[in-house]
C-alpha cells in the first residue's frame, strides 16, 4: 500500500517504513507527525481524492531537523563593478512513515 501526500508545497510518494525528506515542520526529534493531505491511496483498491481523500491520513515519526548542502547564489552585471556573493541552506526533517490509514 502506498499514499501520495502533500507537504511543503510538495508532493512526495510514501510507503510505510520508507525514510522521506520533507521541508522543514515544527517538531522535535522522536515526535509524531500527520499528514492529513492525502492526495492518492494505492493498494488493493485505489482511491482518489477531490483534491484530498476524506477520512485518509499519513502518520510517521521525526527522526532529525537539519540543513541540506550548501549552496552558492552569486549575482553580477558585466563591466558595472556589481558582484554578490551569498550561501544558502534549505532546512529540512526526516520522517519515517509509521502508517497508512485509509
Amino acid at each position: 500500500m502506498y499514499a501520495i501526500i502533500e507537504t511543503g508545497g510538495k508532493q512526495v510518494k510514501v510507503e510505510e517504513g520508507q525514510s522521506i525528506y520533507v521541508e522543514k515542520l515544527d517538531g522535535e526529534a522522536g515526535e509524531e507527525v500527520t499528514f492529513d493531505n492525502v492526495l492518492f491511496v494505492g493498494g488493493d483498491s485505489a482511491k482518489a481524492g477531490t483534491p484530498y481523500v476524506d477520512g485518509a491520513s499519513v502518520t510517521g515519526k521525526i527522526d532529525r531537523n537539519g540543513k541540506g548542502r550548501k549552496i552558492t547564489v552569486f549575482k553580477y552585471k558585466p563591466k558595472k563593478n556589481y558582484k554578490r556573493k551569498q550561501g544558502h541552506r534549505q532546512p529540512y526533517t526526516k520522517v519515517t512513515i509509521d502508517k497508512i490509514n485509509a
